[in-house]
């Protein structure tokens, strides 16, 4: 029996997934969403918005400040789009049109890093639910903002 490697968070935003998914393409607009407190600021020299294969880096910050630089690994405009760094674990997001809005699942997925006995260990899956939790909330405001 394969142990599931991922964990995931939904809320329903009252906005359409386009406008959603344009808030998420943007790297400028990460530090802005992120309910960790660990994303900074984007890095110069970026894409504007982001699509498959696109290359991103961001100033990050936990203790210490470092750069971190990823990948968009998965993509399908209006619906997903997920991004790894070196340790390749990813970082998706899946939003769904339904009544009332949009569904948005954040959810965090190392079933494809280098090490995931490690992330277990140090305990981010259950340490990134509550930081999820709050990103989608930002996100929810920014995206309801006008």
């Amino acid at each position: 029996m394969s142990k599931k490697r991922s964990v995931s968070v939904s809320r329903l935003i009252d906005a359409p997934a386009n406008v959603i998914f344009d808030v998420l393409a943007d790297p400028a607009r990460h530090a802005e969403i992120d309910g960790s407190g660990t994303v900074q600021a984007a890095q110069e020299s970026m894409p504007e918005r982001l699509k498959m294969g696109s290359k991103f880096g961001m100033k990050m910050k936990i203790v210490l400040p470092y750069d971190m630089r990823s990948t968009v690994v998965e993509f399908e405009e209006d619906a997903r789009i997920a991004w790894a760094h070196f340790g390749k674990h990813r970082w998706r997001y899946e939003l769904e049109a339904i009544d009332g809005g949009t569904m948005v699942t954040e959810t965090f997925d190392w079933s494809t890093s280098r090490a995931p006995l490690f992330i277990e260990m140090m305990g981010y899956p259950k340490k990134h639910v509550p930081s999820m939790q709050k990103t989608l909330e930002r996100l929810e405001a920014v995206a309801t903002a006008g």
